[in-house]
């Protein structure tokens, strides 16, 4: 291909599970020559080769690199890309050993970026020290996981993404194995090296799963005036794309029809009497009403005798949302999800927002949801309530919650709650696209557009050269499962794809 010309060039920052899947997808979408022209990935990653490295990180992304298809030309750089700019549409990708790479698209699968502390993570760190206990700040990685005790309880506060993506090294990672049950269900077998982890957040629960099925109705989003309020406009937003799934996917479990709830309920008042008669009259069930605030505090008001008993019930809250979003018929939950991402061009960095999305729409697949749910069966994993209060003592820290009596002591205290705004990422490009607005922040990491990974900046618009996906991104975890990580990486390969094949074409080197 020497001589001819290049359909577009590409560079993809990080050469792990996520930038490897995303090289192999644009390998297999990439147009095959006809004409002369080619297609050059440059894949960028400090790491050298060897596991999880461009190389050879998954048997996939190490046939990119050594066989990519005719066609195709693939550069390793075993660097550090530092920064991204934009110079007449034509991305520039700084990296750290100096030089830049053109390209006419960019793809960050960089890991997770790391966050410096802030003083109260000092502040707990030094106290382990001087007690010889163990602190792991947010964002520990596998090397720190592995000084987690085998066999000692450890506090782990936060339920949401970061909690779930640290389940699997500290259980399969450590011999642990899941087989399946009498129904089909994932059921923990232990290795004997797990420590027993009491996780506890602001809710008390864990994020809910992602639907596994698909929209049945219409799907149209309709926006309400503010006057003022901006959580009620959006809420009301929120409703009415949830009813309107449920009166158009499944009517006969409404008694009337979408045609004539629609204006009623757009003259209604959020969250007013009115709204509540209105949705009363019209859905007979109250497992098919939407109840935001049971959905945002499921455990408010709640007490229980004991941690027994408050297992027994999560145990049950697992299940429900297990089946809830695995059930078609649920697809209303898929609505309302979808109308979360909607909002987000607007009421990112909204606290009661990006609380509820992150609860609502950025969760596990289901099958992490699961594997949890067997976790906390085989009781690795024992939930001790919502506004978990840590404090220090002399022989560790100690944890009580308002949900159930008593307190929880341990040696270790892990960090899992949401990590802070790439603004103070490590990682100099991303704290840099933050810092100009090319990139906006959903749940401490960054935004993108669902269907296919491209990159909002900060006044909502959506970037038609850059891309992000892996555990980067809101929606994003480190375990999300080979499946679910294919499916996402060939969107952005064909979005990728379909982006350079418009550029300008260039010399092939």
């Amino acid at each position: 291909m020497r001589g001819g010309r290049a359909v577009g060039a590409i560079v993809v920052i990080g050469a792990g599970p996520a930038g490897t899947c995303v090289v192999d997808r644009i390998c297999a979408h990439a147009p095959r020559p006809g004409n002369g022209h080619a297609v050059e990935i440059h894949v960028v990653d400090s790491g050298a080769p060897g596991p999880e490295r461009a190389s050879d990180a998954a048997p996939a992304g190490g046939r990119a690199v050594h066989d990519a298809p005719r066609g195709v030309r693939v550069h390793v750089h075993h660097d550090r890309a530092v920064g991204l700019s934009e110079s007449a549409g034509r991305q520039l990708v700084r990296l750290l050993g100096g030089g830049t790479l053109g390209a006419d698209a960019v793809v960050l699968a960089q890991s997770r970026p790391g966050v410096p502390l802030g003083p109260a993570e000092r502040e707990e760190a030094l106290f382990a020290a001087r007690h010889g206990l163990l602190h792991l700040p947010s964002g520990s990685d596998q090397k720190h996981l592995e000084n987690v005790p085998a066999g000692e309880p450890v506090l782990v506060r936060g339920a949401g993404r970061a909690f779930i993506d640290l389940l699997a090294p500290l259980t399969v990672g450590r011999g642990g194995r899941f087989t399946r049950g009498r129904r089909g269900e994932p059921v923990y077998l232990p290795g004997g090296f797990e420590p027993f982890l009491y996780a506890g957040s602001r809710r008390g629960v864990p994020h809910h799963a992602r639907p596994g099925y698909r929209l049945a109705g219409e799907a149209r989003t309709r926006r309400f005036p503010c006057e003022g309020d901006a959580r009620q406009a959006t809420a009301k937003e929120l409703a009415y794309a949830y009813y309107q799934e449920l009166f158009t996917a499944h009517p006969s479990r409404t008694r009337t029809t979408w045609a004539a709830f629609e204006p009623a309920f757009a003259r209604a008042e959020p969250g007013g009497k009115e709204m509540r008669a209105l949705v009363t009259k019209s859905v007979p069930r109250f497992a098919d009403r939407l109840h935001l605030d049971r959905l945002e505090r499921p455990l408010h008001g709640m007490r229980f005798g004991d941690l027994p008993g408050l297992q027994r019930w999560m145990h049950g809250y697992l299940a429900a949302d297990l089946e809830r979003r695995a059930d078609p018929a649920f697809s209303p939950d898929l609505a309302l999800v979808r109308a979360l991402q909607d909002a987000r061009s607007r009421m990112a960095g909204d606290p009661w927002f990006d609380g509820l999305s992150g609860l609502l729409a950025d969760g596990p697949s289901l099958d992490r949801q699961a594997e949890l749910h067997a976790l906390a069966r085989a009781g690795i994993v024992t939930f001790i309530g919502a506004e978990p209060r840590v404090e220090q003592d002399d022989g560790g820290w100690r944890a009580s919650s308002p949900t159930v009596p008593g307190v929880t002591r341990a040696r270790t205290l892990m960090e899992a709650r949401p990590r802070p705004a790439p603004a103070g990422s490590a990682d100099p490009l991303i704290a840099g696209l933050f810092a100009r607005g090319e990139c906006r922040e959903a749940a401490g990491l960054l935004d993108v557009r669902p269907a296919d990974g491209r990159l909002i900046t900060g006044d909502g618009s959506v970037h038609g050269r850059r891309f992000a996906l892996g555990s980067l991104v809101a929606g994003g975890t480190a375990n999300d499962g080979p499946a679910t990580l294919l499916c996402r990486a060939d969107a952005v390969a064909r979005a990728v794809l379909s982006q350079v094949s418009r550029a300008p074409a260039h010399a092939a080197a």
